[in-house]
């Protein structure tokens, strides 16, 4: 008698990997430098008290073991301080660590992409395929050319029994051609984004740390350059992001769009962008003559007109602004909306919540749109 072989599938409960307790603990702990802008000492302080209240060490494992098996492992180190005494840094292993956070925190849903470069929607000679064809130009690459479908160009146009083949029955796979941007992302550092009982530059400083991580993993053929605004605006490298903190500042946006924009004129790329992070009113300018012009009351005439022509300035360079707007105050929304008309570019009236997603969403979309 033969035996009935049943052949399928079985599906099971997804059980997620167990994490080591060094594992778990680094984890908490990376996002914990994070809101403490990388201050060791106050981030395991925050840990013990974790640790205290949800038990997240064993008696074999403590929070002691933990802080020697990141020495060990090399995300930390052992420095003297200026005063003499011995302190803990974070080694460059562990800044990428917390940027990788950001980017799996943020952007965890994205699938891989094989050769890390962006696509747009014209065709031209880039190295993904549209599955479409097209006829053979002087200047495609050979290894472009589809042999069956010029083979069967040429019978179509000289027939079976005279066949010859010429470079008019030629047929190329069209494909997709891959550009490159540059971008600078704008982060507001005023005092208010710790204002109101609501910490607001730490998911900024991850959204730009995720961004940080994924143009330079995934996509290298682009630039990103971060600059921070209070009183003034400067650039910061991608390795002080975690320290990034808020002062004592009023919000020269011009300042910040001016820096933006000599960042974006030595850059090479055809294409070009500012995403700018902020959730307050301009409210200080920079003189001629080096003093500050401040008004924090209101939306200041002065201060606003000049902010309307570094958009309009922005325009004529072809470099689009995209405003990812915190506050929700309709007169700010309205200052924000005409600076956007002003720019041709776009705004997002946003909470904090899927700001992340929308900078990619709109950092993907406009890579996609723009060659010229």
């Amino acid at each position: 008698m033969k035996k009935h072989i049943v052949r399928g599938f079985r599906f099971e409960t997804y059980k997620a990997p167990e994490l080591s307790v060094f594992d778990r603990l680094l984890e908490i702990f990376t996002d914990l430098l994070t809101h403490t802008s990388g201050d060791f000492d106050e981030a395991i302080d925050w840990l013990r008290m974790l640790d205290e209240e949800y038990q997240l060490t064993t008696p074999e494992y403590t929070i002691d073991d933990f802080i020697e098996d990141l020495k060990k492992k090399g995300y930390i180190r052992e420095e003297v301080d200026p005063n003499g005494g011995n302190g803990i840094r974070l080694s460059a292993k562990m800044e990428q660590n917390i940027r990788k956070q950001a980017l799996n925190q943020i952007f965890g849903n994205l699938g891989k992409n094989g050769n890390g470069n962006h696509k747009t929607n014209k065709s031209g000679t880039g190295e993904d395929t549209t599955g479409e064809f097209r006829n053979y130009s002087f200047g495609d690459p050979v290894e472009k050319i589809s042999i069956t479908e010029s083979l069967k160009n040429a019978q179509i146009n000289n027939g079976i029994g005279d066949f010859h083949l010429t470079e008019d029955d030629l047929i190329v796979e069209d494909s997709i051609h891959q550009s490159q941007m540059s971008t600078v992302l704008m982060i507001d550092i005023s005092h208010s984004m710790i204002l109101y009982g609501e910490d607001r530059i730490t998911p900024a400083k991850k959204v730009a740390m995720a961004l940080a991580e994924l143009i330079t993993t995934r996509y290298p053929k682009d630039t990103l350059d971060i600059i921070v605004f209070g009183d003034d605006a400067w650039p910061v490298k991608i390795q002080e992001l975690p320290y990034l903190q808020v002062g004592p500042y009023h919000t020269n946006t011009v300042a910040g769009l001016q820096l933006a924009m000599d960042i974006l004129r030595r850059k090479r790329n055809t294409n070009k962008q500012i995403f700018m992070i902020t959730d307050g009113k301009p409210s200080c300018v920079r003189q001629a003559d080096g003093t500050y012009y401040m008004n924090s009351y209101g939306l200041d005439e002065y201060v606003v007109q000049k902010c309307y022509n570094m958009a309009s300035q922005a325009r004529r360079l072809h470099i689009p602004i995209t405003t990812f707007m915190i506050a929700q105050d309709p007169y700010l929304q309205r200052f924000v909306s005409e600076f956007t008309e002003a720019n041709q570019g776009k705004a997002f009236y946003t909470g904090l919540n899927g700001l992340g997603h929308m900078i990619f969403e709109d950092y993907e979309a406009n890579r996609k749109k723009r060659i010229r």
